[in-house]
């Protein structure tokens, strides 16, 4: 019984290793979180299993006292017994209690202090009876469940109240009965440290553990990106270096045609080819960011997006939200942010003036965004909607193959063709 006491105390009377008192206590990862809430669970458990045993334990100082006089009774030392009875019953069960446990040392100190006064005072009132046996539960349950030093005062005057009450009653061989009682208890007290310390040391091995494989996830995460950024440096310097000699050649070859002449269409096409190579810039600075492991932004920046639009083109455009905001998986949230980039920036080109309208739909199982553009006095034909060559492109990986290929990664679908009097790019992803 007393083995099973200490496996159950340990749990809950050893502190768990962490920050030293008044200091901030360092964020748990998931897994050390999970080694923490075992070793709660297993103590939990066994303290419950606990419960018939303590209950035991009352019926037999219960049973003994009654063979002994004087028994418990309702008059006199009777009554006094009875009083005593009840407050060791109480205190008993407090301290197989798991509320009580979890209330921390000083509510287990306390349990243990009023079970070996009671037993005392069971000594004083019966000196004929088996006066050890009451006193010493306290004993243990200060033994297994408190650090040393307070374990060993709770123990220490449990002890020394036992071994003065013994001396000053009447029972024969008073002396060595309180000398006997007071090696058990010191027998008791050490089993008992023993035992916790046991258990601390395994629930801290457990602990140890789950440290140990997250700070080997961090080195390994730390390296990779260390290699990322080892990766990005060289991307940077030789697409950096191609990409900025490209639009300097090519913004000569602008130059050139201005004063040559030329076919709308090559100068068209030249033009283009500059702004592909500065949007490949940029994009290029994006992927070595991405690489180092920098922010990539989401669906959050939407409306700082919208507002850059409206500022930079003096255009009329809105943003609106519909159903519950929810968080979004970070792939999901960069492809319909930039996929609403992609969808502004060809506005801003081939139908500057147009009213725009973004919309974010949270529905049941998907989120949509919407980006519509009307432009009074188009009529938008698929032949003659300037968008359309556009976004059937995905030179360079802009366009609506680059939007559709991102969201089908995903699971969701892009779509866009013209309205009425604009067009409209519709991106969905799944919830």
């Amino acid at each position: 019984m007393k083995a099973r006491l200490a496996v159950a105390g340990l749990s809950h009377g050893a502190r768990p290793p962490g920050p030293d008192a008044g200091g901030e206590p360092e964020p748990a990862s998931a897994r050390v979180a999970q080694a923490r809430s075992r070793a709660r669970e297993r103590g939990d458990a066994q303290l419950q299993a606990l419960r018939p045993l303590g209950l035991a334990f009352i019926a037999v100082v219960v049973i003994l006292s009654f063979r002994t006089t004087p028994g418990p009774g309702l008059h006199g030392a009777g009554l006094g017994v009875t009083l005593v009875l009840a407050v060791y019953a109480a205190a008993v069960a407090a301290a197989i209690s798991v509320r009580w446990v979890r209330r921390g040392q000083a509510a287990q100190a306390a349990a243990s202090i009023l079970i070996g006064g009671s037993g005392v005072a069971l000594a004083v009132l019966q000196p004929q009876g088996f006066v050890v046996l009451a006193p010493s539960l306290g004993v243990w349950f200060a033994a297994v469940r408190l650090p040393p030093v307070p374990a060993a005062v709770t123990s220490g005057a449990i002890t020394a109240a036992l071994a003065s009450a013994i001396m000053i009653s009447t029972a024969p061989h008073a002396a060595e009965n309180a000398l006997g009682g007071v090696l058990l208890y010191v027998l008791l007290t050490v089993i008992g440290q023993f035992l916790r310390r046991g258990r601390e040391s395994q629930d801290r091995t457990e602990l140890l553990m789950a440290q140990l494989q997250d700070a080997r996830e961090a080195e390994a995460a730390a390296a990779a990106l260390a290699e990322r950024t080892r990766i990005a440096g060289e991307l940077h310097d030789v697409l950096a270096h191609s990409l900025s000699a490209l639009a300097i050649q090519l913004q000569g070859a602008r130059k050139l045609a201005g004063r040559e002449q030329v076919s709308d269409g090559l100068r068209a096409t030249i033009e283009r080819s500059a702004d592909l190579a500065k949007a490949g810039l940029t994009d290029a600075r994006q992927a070595v960011g991405a690489l180092r492991g920098e922010r990539l932004p989401t669906l959050d920046q939407l409306a700082a997006l919208v507002e850059d639009f409206r500022r930079d083109t003096g255009s009329a455009a809105t943003l609106r939200v519909d159903g519950t905001s929810r968080p979004l998986p970070a792939e999901a949230s960069l492809a319909l942010f930039r996929g609403a980039q992609e969808a502004l920036t060809n506005i801003t080109r081939y139908a500057a003036g147009a009213t725009t309208a973004v919309t974010v739909s949270y529905q049941a199982g998907r989120t949509v965004l919407t980006v519509e553009d009307h432009l009074p006095g188009a009529g938008a034909s698929p032949a003659t909607e300037p968008q359309a060559g556009l976004l059937a492109d995905a030179g360079g990986g802009h366009g609506l193959t680059a939007m559709r290929e991102r969201t089908q990664r995903l699971g969701g679908a892009a779509r866009a063709g013209p309205t009425a009097d604009g067009w409209l790019v519709e991106l969905e992803v799944p919830a």
